[in-house]
């Protein structure tokens, strides 16, 4: 199984290219993990935040691929435990040969977006900038295939 991060936002800061990296390195390849980088809409002065979702949303919806199970990062979504995430992710690796990521820009994911999804998952209560999120995703899905591999990196 693959998984993609499609993510708004390009040329994120070196800390999170890096920490991305470490995380997808460390995934083996019947479980591996890639970026795909979307332009985020121009922001402007005055600009509304749904006008900017809107254009985002035409992006990232290109490129959700037929069979893929898709989830959406939204802070509407469920809050699950990392055991919880390990138990989706064996399920996911029976039944999908990709499961896809969708995070949004600045503003979030538009409500067709999340409407698309087959899961809206938060991360947290908390709000943090998108491309901090990559980092955070890429943590917590190695962390749960380590949970199924029963390796001693989740204590």
């Amino acid at each position: 199984m693959k998984m993609e991060l499609i993510a708004s936002g390009k040329q994120p800061p070196d800390w999170v290219t890096n920490g991305f990296n470490e995380y997808q390195r460390r995934l083996p390849p019947e479980c591996a993990l890639i970026l795909t980088e979307c332009n985020t809409a121009k922001r402007i002065k005055g600009g509304r935040a749904a006008d900017y979702q809107a254009a985002e949303e035409q992006i990232l919806m290109r490129q959700i691929k037929a069979g893929s199970f898709v989830v959406a990062l939204d802070k509407s979504g469920r809050q699950v435990s990392t055991e919880d995430l390990s138990s989706r992710l064996s399920g996911w690796l029976l039944n999908y040969p990709k499961v896809q990521f969708l995070i949004g820009g600045p503003d979030g994911l538009s409500q067709n977006c999340l409407a698309r999804a087959d899961w809206v998952l938060s991360l947290s209560a908390l709000t943090f900038p998108h491309f901090m999120v990559r980092v955070l995703m890429a943590e917590q899905l190695y962390r749960a295939w380590s949970i199924l591999k029963n390796h001693p990196y989740h204590k």
